[in-house]
């Protein structure tokens, strides 16, 4: 029998705002445990939730952004279930009424373009943090992140391999990332994925589905995904029932576990917020969060070939990341040259990127000093040898590439006089390579060619060397 892996996706990403969702507190990540906590996220009695409007705003900018409808009356809901790093014993979440709903993605396939459906986008309140420590067999518990906005984008069941998910995963992010919304960093849990896997025959009824939670790399998910498939298939041919329930995933050991079993909706006993009032959205309002939707990177690639006439290759490198794009476009601006300067993106930076183990996210060059270089070596007043030099150390340095030049003395000479002179001694030192070459050997050539920029200490012109050498050998002078 032939079988078909039907998957569905929540994703949930933690938005940038400066506060959490329910009151002021800081929500960025890190800091000393349990210090961004107030007697809200940390649900002390008679304390009561007051909805941060930047967190609606930023949702709305997602839903628009992935084609969803949204609602003009929205309301949170409480949905109750206890575990022990939520101090609530519930969550503030929505089920009834949520922000944002029917809404896609297009992804790339083998088999040619996929539309994956979003059954809706809504907003919630993330936990905390448990930390277990094997050593002592204990657990300690981080408050910091209770409270953190959370939108939890929920596809329908339109994948069917591991390689669909990726590819919608990377387009997720990456319009999250142009947004400016979410940084989705999956190693800081700011974006987490569970996957809702069941396998059928081809063509056959929905099979019974396993959700596997807060997985946290691309590779993992894929991982997981081959995993849970090939254990389903192998329990439904051993004639063994698939149970519904919800698993845990150890990358390391390569295996998933069981948690407990799947709860349903009812489980939650989920209920109207009673401290949270239902929210309207007007038609002004929801046209300027519109207008506030940037250009998103698949917008820019069709530009940069349209206008540009990149390649498609080099398009996706220079908007594989917004730091990446805006970088490409500032340097275009400043410098004027379009082809110099992807050259430079796609070339030496991602080169020093990979070698210095910087991420895009954390990219921060002086525009103007790359912009100054890329006129540099195109006028010739540096060679390419010096230009790679002084792109690292503004890379690693922040170093001015004029001062970093001069110092050295690594501007090209412009003298001619100076240039003529020396060849007229490389020629009368070298008289058998200059024989050499007039007797055709192309070779000897090179050789004075490199005996003249050695000369010069390499800072000189090599086009004006050259045409100076076969000006000199030509006169027999």
């Amino acid at each position: 029998m032939k079988w078909e892996t039907v998957i569905g996706l929540e994703v949930h990403a933690e938005l940038s705002t400066k506060s959490k969702i329910f009151c002021g507190c800081a929500a960025a990540f890190g800091g000393e445990p349990n210090t961004n906590v107030c007697p809200v996220c940390s649900a002390m009695p008679g304390s009561l939730p007051k909805l941060n409007k930047a967190v609606v705003e930023y949702a709305s900018r997602a839903g628009l952004a992935l084609g969803c409808k949204i609602a003009r009356n929205f309301k949170f809901d409480r949905k109750n279930y206890f575990y022990p790093d939520n101090p609530k014993a519930y969550q503030i979440s929505q089920l009834y009424a949520p922000l944002c709903t029917d809404g896609f993605i297009e992804i790339g396939t083998e088999n040619g373009t996929k539309k994956i459906n979003i059954r809706e986008i809504h907003m919630e309140e993330d936990a905390g943090k448990l930390t277990h420590d094997p050593f002592y067999g204990n657990t300690q518990m981080d408050f910091n992140r209770c409270g953190v906005p959370l939108i939890e984008i929920v596809s329908q069941p339109d994948f069917r391999s591991s390689g669909e998910v990726i590819a919608y995963l990377e387009r997720l992010q990456e319009i999250l990332l142009y947004l400016g919304i979410s940084d989705c960093k999956m190693h800081e849990g700011s974006m987490r994925v569970d996957v809702n896997l069941s396998i059928r025959p081809l063509d056959g009824k929905m099979g019974v589905r396993t959700e596997t939670k807060n997985l946290n790399s691309l590779k993992a998910i894929e991982r997981a995904i081959k995993y849970e498939a090939a254990r389903q298939i192998g329990l439904l041919e051993s004639g063994t029932e698939i149970i519904q329930e919800t698993r845990r995933w150890d990358d390391e050991a390569g295996m998933s576990y069981s948690m407990r079993s799947k709860e349903n909706a009812q489980d939650y006993r989920y209920f109207p917020e009673p401290d949270l009032l239902p929210v309207n959205v007007d038609d002004v309002w929801l046209e300027n969060i519109m207008q506030s939707i940037p250009e998103l990177a698949h917008q820019k690639r069709e530009r940069y070939k349209r206008d540009y006439g990149i390649s498609e290759y080099n398009a996706k490198l220079l908007t594989g990341h917004i730091n990446i794009a805006d970088l490409f476009e500032a340097v275009c601006a400043q410098s004027g040259e379009i082809n110099e300067t992807v050259n430079l993106i796609t070339g030496e930076i991602m080169y020093l990127m990979n070698k210095h183990s910087k991420l895009p996210e954390n990219l921060s060059l002086n525009k103007g000093s790359l912009s100054t270089l890329v006129k540099y070596v195109l006028s010739g007043k540096i060679n390419r040898n010096v230009y790679k030099e002084v792109v690292e150390a503004v890379f690693l340095d922040d170093a001015e590439p004029e001062t970093y030049i001069s110092k050295k003395g690594l501007f090209m000479l412009s003298d001619n006089s100076m240039v003529i002179e020396t060849v007229k001694k490389v020629l009368l030192e070298n008289e058998a390579a200059v024989k050499d070459y007039r007797a055709g050997k192309e070779k000897a050539f090179t050789f004075l060619m490199g005996q003249t920029m050695k000369k010069l200490g390499g800072a000189a012109n090599p086009e004006m060397v050259k045409k100076a050498l076969e000006e000199r050998i030509a006169k027999n002078v």
